[in-house]
């Protein structure tokens, strides 16, 4: 059977969200980078690159079925990190994906629309590679640049038996405007479209998992909408196309994720 990729979202209340820990741990387990962090979760950081009339917004914003992002993704500021190039595609409901790992040093070259050598500077294999040169052509194609940078606390879990199933819980999703690759965070004013409410992304190959279903029904959730770059610039923008209104925030961004002493509860 051909592989298709879907991801299901839902908005959720923090109540709810720290209720569902409970559940999810009698189906799955905390991914690794999740494990031994306080609140068990961990900074996701995207810079995305959108062309000067912002192409991939208005695909958002005109409900394009085919339509895709392209981002570059970070844990941390250190220089010695590596940064992700990602494509991320959906096309008739399914999710396609696309991602290679470079230096931050490399990243201005492929801005510069470059190709840069493999080995030391790119992540192996063919798949990166290939990854590599479509987030290079895309972005010369777009005239793709850096347009906002999303940053937010993940809990993620993964099931042991399926490498293809994924759960993750997003809070604080901020948003602010940004014009070149800044890893650090620093700027100001940023929104949070989505408010105190948490992302619940899950994230499956072909067929929805039945214990999913159990948990849809017990904790009564119902699927939305939850793009974080287009609805922080429509929110930063375009007000008229956002579906959370939010105001703009002038403060340092929160080191410790919220409500990481919840998770003593589940270590008696």
């Amino acid at each position: 059977m051909q592989r298709q990729r879907f991801e299901l979202k839902y908005l959720v209340s923090e109540t709810t969200a720290l209720n569902l820990r409970s559940f999810l741990r009698g189906y799955l387990e905390f991914d690794e980078a999740s494990v031994g962090q306080p609140g068990y979760s961990y900074r996701v950081n995207s810079i995305y690159l959108d062309s000067e009339r912002l192409r991939t917004f208005r695909d958002w914003v005109n409900s394009n079925r085919n339509r895709f992002k392209l981002r570059m993704r970070f844990y941390d500021c250190a220089p010695e990190t590596p940064v992700f190039l990602e494509i991320k595609r959906r096309v008739c409901g399914c999710i396609l994906k696309e991602r290679c790992a470079i230096t931050k040093q490399t990243a201005p070259l492929v801005l510069a629309g470059q190709i840069p050598t493999l080995h030391a500077d790119v992540s192996d294999g063919i798949r990166s590679q290939m990854a590599l040169e479509n987030f290079v052509s895309m972005t010369a194609l777009l005239q793709a640049r850096p347009t906002a940078v999303v940053t937010y606390w993940r809990e993620a879990y993964v099931d042991p038996g399926n490498d293809n199933l994924r759960l993750t819980l997003d809070r604080e999703v901020r948003i602010a405007l940004c014009s070149n690759l800044d890893y650090s965070l620093g700027q100001v004013p940023y929104v949070q479209p989505f408010g105190d409410r948490v992302i619940l992304e899950l994230k499956f190959n072909n067929r929805f998992p039945d214990w999913s279903r159990e948990m849809v029904q017990a904790f009564n959730l119902s699927r939305g909408a939850a793009a974080k770059y287009c609805e922080g610039i429509a929110s930063l923008c375009f007000p008229e196309h956002a579906n959370c209104p939010t105001c703009p925030v002038n403060a340092p961004l929160v080191e410790a994720p919220p409500h990481a002493h919840e998770a003593i509860k589940l270590h008696p």
